[in-house]
């Protein structure tokens, strides 16, 4: 497991490199200009050839890429990472913004995934103990709503029916933990459609095993065998799809945190993209990637932990 660790770390640069040159690229050709006013008027050619020299922007995107990574890994006198100023919104710091409002980003996409796995176990270990009930009909027909919906209509649905309807939870904003509950499940429905699915074929068949029959044959109830035995292995495919369960949820929240005017790091990225804010994609893009590459470490570590067997070199 020591090799497997060391050799996703040697990794983790050459990732984090590729992707930020490939958003760089993307960034740097899409039309528009980020130092226009708001207003659409232009700026004075002297005054933006003076602010494209300040931000190391007049040189093409292979100087600006490499006094980008230079403030990124080494730091400036304002902090490390430095991800640099942000075009948009004047006199603010990238970095700043980032700390602001990656703790939400966060706290949702937690969320969403701890309701992935809670609806997704409870409905795969009730089909598989009850097939063809009532309950596993119910669990399937909710499955193939998530699978099916875009995360957007499956929001906007929630919110006229808990939030316009009946005013169960609040339309948006957040300040409390009712606000956190439509969006953690707008987003975890999806996942828990596939985690469901997996837990449910894995449990239909680890059960039909034959140590799990010699179990139940020495006495050990079928409660015992499913939650002692049976659905930590059946956990295995579930633990290799986390990660792009949370790849999901991070992309999803992009929109979702539109949807629900929470102050979180995709609404920074959609108002960057907007407004071909450079340094803003750049920040958000590199510390979602960071998270995600981290996040599938953490996957493959306890893919090996649960089952010893597995060699991940």
């Amino acid at each position: 497991m020591a090799r497997m660790i060391l050799w996703r770390l040697v990794q983790f640069p050459l990732i984090l490199g590729a992707i930020f040159v490939v958003t760089l690229t993307l960034a740097w050709i899409v039309p528009g200009d980020p130092l226009d006013t708001d207003d659409g008027r232009e700026i004075a050619p002297e005054i933006k050839a003076a602010m494209l020299k300040q931000y190391n922007m007049d040189e093409g995107p292979v100087k600006f890429g490499v006094s980008y990574l230079k403030g990124l890994v080494f730091g400036t006198d304002r902090g490390w990472p430095d991800f640099g100023p942000s075009l948009a919104y004047k006199e603010e710091r990238v970095s700043d913004m980032i700390m602001d409002s990656l703790p939400v980003s966060i706290m949702l996409g937690s969320s969403a995934l701890a309701v992935a796995l809670f609806i997704g176990t409870v409905s795969g270990v009730i089909g598989a103990l009850r097939p063809g009930s009532a309950l596993d009909l119910s669990s399937l027909a909710v499955a193939l709503l998530g699978i099916s919906l875009p995360n957007f209509v499956t929001g906007s649905i929630l919110l006229a029916v808990f939030a316009g309807a009946w005013g169960w939870f609040p339309a948006g904003g957040w300040d409390s933990s009712w606000h956190m509950v439509l969006p953690a499940v707008t987003l975890g429905i999806a996942p828990a459609a596939y985690i469901a699915r997996l837990v449910r074929l894995g449990l239909a068949d680890i059960m039909s095993s034959d140590y799990i029959r010699t179990a139940r044959a020495k006495g050990l109830s079928q409660h015992r065998a499913l939650f002692e035995h049976a659905l930590k292995v059946a956990y295995l495919p579930v633990l290799s799809f986390m990660g792009p369960a949370a790849a999901s949820v991070m992309t999803g929240s992009f929109v979702i945190e539109k949807l629900f005017n929470i102050p979180g790091m995709g609404d920074h990225f959609v108002k960057s993209v907007i407004n071909k804010d450079q340094f803003l994609i750049l920040g958000v893009v590199l510390t979602f990637s960071t998270m995600l590459v981290l996040f599938n470490l953490i996957v493959d570590v306890a893919y090996a932990w649960i089952d010893p067997r597995i060699d991940l070199a």
